[in-house]
């Protein structure tokens, strides 16, 4: 384990912020998109609810590292049963294919729309292969509190630059406010509502904020405390930066797919606050998107490290091993950054599809899994058992993102279109 030293802002926080910057990338920019465009500030509240989901979801599986000591995956394999690491292991390949092609393809456009090399494929390639090739350079190299660093970093741009572009449209405050206070769905606003409460936040790389308060010491009720608080910020920040969206491509009519959408708000942006606000948005989609993939380079690793740990059998010294320094981990860094550029020239709105529907099977599970193993007090003890505040979350949690996975993936696969998500 790492030496803590004298707590900073940064290690107080930092955990929450890393897991709104993995979290928040091109799905949370295209479903917000979509829906700002179709449905106005009206579906406000929704991205809100999403928000306090993703919140009880990653609380739920710090309360149980606080009480146990493990990560919710050691808790998995422990606890329920040996099988399930195996079914997590061929979701996290197959997931970590899919989303290194995603968000390979997010970075390469917003390379291509802040500098052009040349024709706009072969630049969104080249971008591409130089941001996947670039965030492992940063992530081998750098070390965590490298990493941590460069986080704040895009974090302050991705946010702030958005938010900024926002503000420059002059927001309609009164329909704001008018979302968050009388929750309504309009004839034709149902899918961009499940594609808000589906979209916000992260999926799998909730799972790595474990990780990140491992590299931080936490343990005990403390740290749970400290968890509440770092989350609570962070998705509140995630929330800023759904709303803010809104506020943009509500202004407009989304006719392209993919990543690109990102283009045509910016293109857009500039005809109503002129060449300020297109920079100023491109700047923080680029955050947004390369922060995510760093993230992902970052953390995915450690899953597939874990996973080797808890292949061995000796789950007890899987808390005194450094996972970020194992072959397991390097070798699964190089892969998620180079295996996934095969998807280079691959349509677009198929990598989304595929992104989206494995996103929307991963909740359910891990809202079932939080009820399981946080309810049960001799294994997480009174102090952090769930309370019936939790519990009622972790249901709608799961009786919600049941529905948007059964319900999204029907619709997928029969229209084969990518839609929000």
């Amino acid at each position: 384990m790492k030496s803590s030293g004298r707590p900073s802002l940064l290690v107080l926080i930092g955990p929450g912020l890393l897991v709104a910057a993995t979290g928040v990338g091109a799905g949370d920019l295209l479903t917000a998109s979509y829906a700002g465009s179709k449905a106005g500030m009206a579906l406000v509240w929704a991205v809100v609810i999403g928000c306090v989901f993703k919140w009880a979801l990653t609380e739920g599986l710090a309360r149980w590292q606080m009480a146990t000591g493990t990560t919710l995956l050691e808790g998995w394999a422990t606890k329920l049963g040996g099988w399930i690491r195996w079914v997590f292991l061929a979701y996290l390949l197959l997931w970590s294919l899919i989303t290194g092609g995603s968000l390979g393809k997010a970075c390469g456009v917003a390379g291509d729309g802040l500098f052009p090399l040349g024709d706009r494929a072969t630049s969104q390639a080249i971008w591409t292969v130089v941001h996947a090739l670039g965030g492992l350079a940063l992530v081998w190299f750098g070390g965590f509190k490298t990493f941590e660093r460069i986080m704040a970093v895009l974090v302050a741009s991705m946010f702030l630059c958005v938010i900024l572009a926002a503000a420059l449209l002059g927001p309609d405050y009164e329909a704001i406010g008018r979302g968050l206070t009388r929750p309504m769905i309009r004839s034709g606003d149902l899918p961009y509502a499940i594609g808000l409460l589906g979209g916000v936040g992260g999926t799998v790389t909730l799972l790595s904020y474990g990780y990140w308060i491992r590299e931080s010491n936490r343990s005990g009720l403390e740290g749970a405390k400290l968890c509440r608080i770092d989350l609570a910020i962070a998705y509140a920040a995630t929330g800023l930066f759904g709303i803010a969206m809104l506020v943009i491509s509500s202004r407009i009519t989304v006719d392209r797919q993919g990543a690109e959408v990102a283009l045509l708000l910016a293109d857009q942006l500039q005809e109503a606050a002129g060449p300020v606000a297109r920079w100023v948005f491109l700047v923080g989609f680029w955050g947004a998107v390369f922060s995510s993939l760093l993230g992902v380079w970052q953390s995915a690793p450690y899953l597939f490290a874990d996973f080797r740990q808890l292949s061995k059998g000796d789950t007890d010294a899987i808390v005194d091993v450094d996972l970020d320094q194992t072959r397991a981990y390097r070798g699964y860094l190089i892969a998620i950054a180079v295996v996934p550029l095969v998807l280079v020239n691959v349509s677009v709105r198929h990598v989304q599809l595929a992104h989206a529907v494995l996103g929307a099977l991963f909740m359910p599970l891990l809202a079932v899994t939080l009820l399981i193993l946080n309810n049960r007090e001799d294994w997480v003890g009174r102090g952090f058992r769930n309370r019936w505040g939790s519990n009622l979350l972790l249901i709608l949690t799961l009786l919600t993102f049941a529905g948007i996975g059964i319900g999204d993936l029907l619709s997928r696969l029969g229209s084969g279109a990518a839609g929000p998500s």
